[in-house]
């Protein structure tokens, strides 16, 4: 079980720096002025593929996590556990948000000021602060 622990651990903080630098790109795709056409195309391949493999980094950090759940908790294991589940829904939440966010700014249709993403991008940080905090305090 430890070895699931210590992959689930992996992945999950693996998947986190993604969701962690995406929308620093999309900061500075913001900030990108209309005629500089190569900058901005390279900052959306940047995206596309940071998404791409964050994608993949999503899937094993949540099997590994399901499966630590569903083996270490026969039982009741406190508010703690159920405050985490929702957080975790809340990050697969902000991740398909931000594939929202690369669409708009591959149509040109994105109307959110590089102030947002800034704000966006450390709202990450604190979902990910708090989940580590239940995990390890167990709080209630």
């Amino acid at each position: 079980m430890l070895w699931i622990k210590a992959l689930h651990i992996i992945f999950v903080a693996s998947w986190f720096a993604g969701l962690f630098y995406m929308p620093r790109i999309f900061v500075n795709l913001a900030m990108v002025p209309a005629d500089s056409h190569a900058e901005r195309e390279r900052l959306l391949l940047m995206a596309r593929k940071l998404y791409r493999f964050s994608s993949l980094l999503m899937v094993p950090a949540i099997g590994f996590g399901l499966w630590l759940w569903l083996s270490a908790f026969k039982g009741y294991a406190g508010g703690w556990l159920h405050a985490k589940l929702a957080l975790v829904v809340l990050v697969i939440g902000y991740h398909h948000m931000c594939r929202s966010l690369l669409r708009k700014f591959e149509q040109f249709t994105n109307t959110k000021s590089e102030r947002w993403f800034r704000v966006f991008n450390e709202s990450a940080v604190l979902l990910f602060a708090a989940i580590v905090i239940l995990v390890v305090v167990k709080p209630f």
